[in-house]
């Protein structure tokens, strides 16, 4: 059968390429047609777009690109009509996709969501297009199913979060290889930076961690460079500062790390379930952080915290992003109580996730439902 895939950032190229994996285990004869990054890229079929040309995060940002968008939706639509598809899965990108899933819906095309729109945090009238223009929902957060059913009267099926075996799995492998391949001595205290998947996100994030970097000599500070950014972008912030860029290796610079500073998103996951304790950074253009103060009704940022309900990773927000704020908390968490704190709770966190480890696949729902 035919599918076209759409996913707007790095997380869900992951995601995507883990669900591309799942459908050709039951169905050989799976046609991939998508936008996505270099993981799906890996897993066959034809990449039409990557993320890297058409993902734009803050409202600000949208509305500078609004006729590259608007473009986009043109061309995604005829690509559509061209390539009919049995099915189209949208992967999370919201913005983008429910406008797509409205018109397909029209058109007759089959619609499925994977990984909900955060509907529950902002844009909850989204449940209006979501209900017309989605044939199938699937959510990969566990409060997630009892929020549809219960607020809004909307049946999703929850299929556990694929993180947790992905990780599990990385757990098991060794990173002797990875040390010797980028010359790091293994008593090497290492702190890991995560600044972002988006230039604009990295320009905003990365001077300011470059400054707290030069107050813990005595560590290593290695930066996981986002795919589809050049290593030149990176080293005209990084300057002569003697700090490495390793690309494609998150994972390995995980296993090895004592801490690590998180731009809020899916790596806030990823780092505690590799538990590794970490600080949460985010910080915005000033009119998109304004328009989100107003509009955004969450009391967290990071998947850690809204997964648990609680303050489990401290999330550092727009002005108090600063040099000596962050210095300070990090410190915090490569000793003492805070850490034990958040190894604690990651401990429960990845029960509260792992219990759901044994649903059905997702690859067989999704074939079973084209049947």
């Amino acid at each position: 059968m035919k599918y076209y895939l759409i996913s707007g950032e790095a997380s869900g190229d992951i995601h995507g390429s883990k669900l591309m994996e799942d459908i050709k285990i039951y169905d050989n004869k799976a046609d991939f047609r998508y936008w996505g990054g270099d993981q799906m890229k890996s897993q066959g079929g034809k990449l039409v777009k990557h993320f890297k040309n058409h993902s734009f995060m803050g409202f600000w940002e949208v509305l500078k690109n609004i006729l590259s968008i608007i473009k986009n939706l043109k061309f995604c639509k005829k690509d559509i009509k061209l390539f009919n598809p049995d099915l189209i899965i949208y992967i999370d990108y919201p913005g983008f996709n429910l406008k797509i899933a409205k018109w397909a819906k029209k058109n007759n095309f089959k619609n499925i969501f994977y990984i909900s729109p955060q509907i529950w945090a902002w844009k909850e009238n989204r449940i209006k297009s979501i209900k017309r223009d989605i044939d199938k929902m699937f959510v990969i957060l566990p409060f997630e199913k009892e929020y549809y059913k219960n607020i809004h009267n909307y049946e999703v099926t929850y299929t556990g979060n694929p993180l947790v075996k992905i990780i599990n799995d990385e757990l098991k492998l060794k990173s002797s290889k990875f040390l010797l391949k980028h010359d790091i001595n293994n008593k090497n205290k290492i702190i890991a930076l995560l600044p972002g998947s988006r230039k604009q996100e990295i320009s905003m994030m990365l001077p300011t961690l470059i400054k707290v970097s030069r107050k813990f000599l005595k560590y290593k500070f290695l930066i996981a460079g986002a795919p589809g950014i050049s290593e030149n972008f990176y080293k005209k912030i990084i300057g002569d500062h003697n700090i490495k860029i390793i690309f494609n290796e998150t994972y390995e610079i995980l296993k090895i790390s004592q801490a690590a500073i998180v731009t809020s998103g899916t790596a806030t996951l990823e780092t505690a379930l590799f538990n590794i304790p970490q600080i949460v950074c985010y910080k915005s253009s000033l009119i998109s952080y304004l328009i989100a103060k107003k509009i955004i009704k969450l009391k967290y940022i990071s998947l850690v915290n809204l997964i648990m309900n609680k303050k489990i990773v401290n999330e550092i927000i727009q002005n108090k992003f600063t040099t000596e704020i962050i210095a300070n908390e990090l410190k915090s968490i490569l000793n003492g109580k805070t850490r034990k704190k958040q190894l604690y709770n990651y401990s429960k966190l990845k029960k509260k996730l792992s219990d759901y480890e044994d649903i059905e696949s997702i690859g067989k729902k999704i074939v079973s439902f084209l049947k």
